[in-house]
C-alpha cells in the first residue's frame, strides 16, 4: 500500500505503522481514538471507526481533485494529523515530516499539506517557504477561523488554499470554503447551533456515555458552534456559542470582535473572550499582539459595531499561547486576564 521511504521520527513512524495497519485490516477493527484540544477545558477521547475515517479521505480527494504525497506538518496525535497520515497512505505514499527548524518540502508532481493559521502566517514571512508552497496542489487550512486578509495575502502570492472547518468529532474537516464535503449533512439547531451529519460523525467519547448522549442526537452531531446557512447553502461559522458574552446586559459576539481587531493594522494576531466581571456579569478583553492602546481598541471596533461591544481590558502579548495543535490556548489567556 505504502511506497516511499520512511522520512519522520521513529516516534511518528510507529503511529503511520500503526494507522497503516489499522486501514488494512481485513475487518472493521476497534475506533481509532484521538483526543480533542482541550482548548476550553478537559480533552475528550474520540472514537473515530475506520469507515468515518475512510468517508472523510475519499470526500477529501473528491473535493480537491487530486491524491498524492501529504506533509505532515500538525502533531499526529490529533485529527488534523492523524488524517494527513490517512490521506498519504491512502494514496500509496508515506507522509513526509516537516521540519519546523529546517521546513523542507517535497518536489512530488502532486502534494498536499494542512495547516493552521498562526503557520501560514509565517510561512509567508519566509520567500523560499512561500515559493515551495506554491507548488503544492492544495493547502488546506483548519484549526480555527481564516481571516480574509490572510486568504487575501496567500493567494497573491500564488498558493491555493482551502479554509476547512470540522473537529475530531467528524473526522476532521468536513466543510470546504463553506460547503459540505459529499454526504455531510449540516442543519442548525437552537441559537444556530451547528449540527453535523453524515458517515464521519464519530461513534462517541470513551467511556463517556452521558456526554455521547448529550451531542449525539438521532444520527446528528451537535457541535458547540453558532452559524448561519447562506441561500447558496454556504456555512458561515459565526464563533462558539460561548464566545457570546453577557456584559451589561449586552449580548456580545466575541468572535466578531476578534475578527475586526485583527484587520486593524498595527495588530498581527488577536482574541477576545469574556471573563467574570462584579459591576458586567462578564467583561470583554482583548489579548493582542501589537502596539495599542484599550482607547485605541475601543475606538477601531465602535468604528464598525456597537460601542457596547468595545472590549474593557486589553492584554498586550509578545505572541498568543498555543496548544501542541496551533489552536489558542483559552484557558491561559483566561489566567492571563485575572493576572
Amino acid at each position: 500500500m505504502v511506497n516511499g521511504e520512511a522520512t519522520v521520527s521513529a516516534q511518528v513512524a510507529a503511529q503511520v505503522a500503526a494507522l497503516g495497519r489499522w486501514l488494512d485490516a481485513p475487518e472493521e477493527p476497534a475506533p481509532w481514538v484521538v483526543e480533542t484540544s482541550g482548548s476550553t477545558g478537559r480533552p475528550k477521547r474520540v472514537q473515530l471507526s475506520r469507515r468515518a475515517v475512510l468517508a472523510s479521505v475519499q470526500a477529501t480527494e473528491r473535493r480537491l481533485g487530486g491524491r498524492g504525497r501529504w506533509v505532515l506538518a500538525l502533531p499526529p496525535s490529533y485529527v488534523a494529523g492523524l488524517q494527513v497520515i490517512c490521506r498519504s497512505l491512502v494514496a500509496g505514499h508515506w507522509p513526509l515530516l516537516l521540519d519546523a527548524t529546517a521546513p523542507r518540502w517535497p518536489h512530488d508532481d502532486t502534494w498536499f499539506t494542512s495547516l493552521v493559521p498562526t503557520q501560514l502566517l509565517r510561512v509567508l514571512e519566509d520567500p523560499e517557504q512561500v515559493a515551495a508552497l506554491r507548488t503544492a496542489h492544495t493547502v488546506l487550512l483548519g484549526g480555527g477561523p481564516m481571516d480574509p486578509a490572510l486568504r487575501a495575502r496567500a493567494e497573491a502570492e500564488g498558493l491555493r488554499v482551502v479554509a476547512t472547518y470540522g473537529m475530531a468529532e467528524t473526522a476532521g474537516g468536513c466543510v470546504y470554503d463553506g460547503m459540505p464535503l459529499d454526504e455531510v449533512a449540516l442543519a442548525l439547531g437552537d441559537g444556530g447551533r451547528i449540527r453535523i451529519g453524515g458517515p464521519t460523525v464519530f461513534d462517541g467519547y470513551e467511556d463517556d456515555p452521558v456526554q455521547t448522549a448529550e451531542v449525539l442526537v438521532d444520527g446528528w452531531f451537535l457541535t458547540s458552534d453558532a452559524g448561519r446557512i447562506d441561500q447558496d447553502g454556504r456555512l458561515r461559522v459565526l464563533g462558539r456559542l460561548d464566545d457570546m458574552v453577557v456584559s451589561g446586559g449586552v449580548n456580545v459576539p466575541a468572535a466578531a470582535v476578534a475578527a475586526r481587531l485583527r484587520s486593524h493594522p498595527e495588530v498581527a494576531a488577536a482574541e477576545v473572550l469574556g471573563v467574570p466581571d462584579e459591576e458586567w456579569g462578564s467583561r470583554v478583553v482583548a489579548f493582542v499582539v501589537g502596539r495599542v492602546s484599550v482607547a485605541d481598541v475601543r475606538d477601531f471596533v465602535a468604528a464598525v459595531h456597537p460601542r457596547s461591544w468595545a472590549p474593557r481590558q486589553v492584554v498586550a502579548l509578545d505572541a498568543l499561547p498555543l496548544l501542541p495543535n496551533g489552536k489558542t490556548d483559552r484557558l491561559a489567556l483566561r489566567e492571563l486576564a485575572g493576572a
